[in-house]
């Protein structure tokens, strides 16, 4: 007959079973999730994200900010679709003396167009004026992204971590230094040294990039985040 006893040590008995199965699910999924840093070296790494934005032919960028210096007239965010014409389509988010605000933009065959609020149609603009770069070269391998990473010294791998849509990639982290040279393809104005965090995915694609340093000269070091989505993208982008 059983007896209470009994009863205690096969319910605990399963469910230590069923703690035991848990952990070992959560550590096999753990052991066979591929992280960037299965593709080699940081720098093999870095290079290869590097090249991935080099071949696509298009994909959809965000930049971020939240600690522009009072008193700078400058680059707040932008977000849009960059392709290898090259060509920009999106919103510039500039603070300037009347204040912040959105300005849909597009960049293409070397011009910046901008709908500037208070007037009608599109206007030519130098974007140097909103301390941004020419968004349409983002992807070139001279003057944007790529040639920060290629630029990038130091690199060293840092941490796993969830990121992407929903948090379902696992990006690799990866830190280093930025030359003012390399650091001015994002923000003209960049001086000094900046230290760089990439986040990497399994396949070696930037997904996100964190830049700090002294972007507005005289002004205090600062951060710049971006995301950068859907390679492969292909929009005609044509000027309006």
């Amino acid at each position: 007959m059983s007896t209470g006893c009994d009863k205690v040590t096969r319910m605990s008995l399963r469910r230590w079973s069923w703690l035991v199965l848990a952990v070992a699910l959560v550590l096999g999924a753990t052991a066979c999730s591929k992280s960037a840093s299965d593709l080699g070296s940081p720098q093999e790494v870095v290079d290869t994200a590097q090249q991935k934005l080099e071949d696509t032919s298009g994909v959809t960028l965000a930049l971020t900010t939240r600690d522009l210096p009072n008193g700078v007239q400058g680059v707040q965010g932008a977000d849009g679709t960059v392709t290898d014409a090259p060509a920009f389509d999106g919103t510039l988010t500039a603070v300037t003396s009347a204040g912040s605000f959105p300005v849909p933009i597009k960049a293409v065959a070397g011009k910046v167009y901008a709908q500037i609020p208070l007037t009608f149609g599109w206007s030519d603009v130098d974007p140097a004026d909103y301390g941004a770069p020419d968004p349409a070269l983002l992807l070139t391998a001279d003057q944007g992204i790529p040639a920060i990473l290629a630029a990038t010294t130091g690199l060293e791998k840092g941490d796993d971590l969830r990121g992407g849509k929903d948090n379902k990639e696992v990006l690799t982290t990866y830190t280093g230094q930025v030359p003012e040279t390399a650091a001015a393809h994002l923000i003209p104005g960049a001086t000094g040294d900046f230290d760089a965090t990439y986040g990497i995915t399994s396949d070696g694609e930037l997904r996100t990039a964190e830049l700090t340093g002294e972007f507005y000269s005289g002004k205090p070091s600062m951060t710049y985040s971006m995301t950068v989505d859907d390679y492969g993208t292909t929009k005609d982008i044509t000027a309006p």
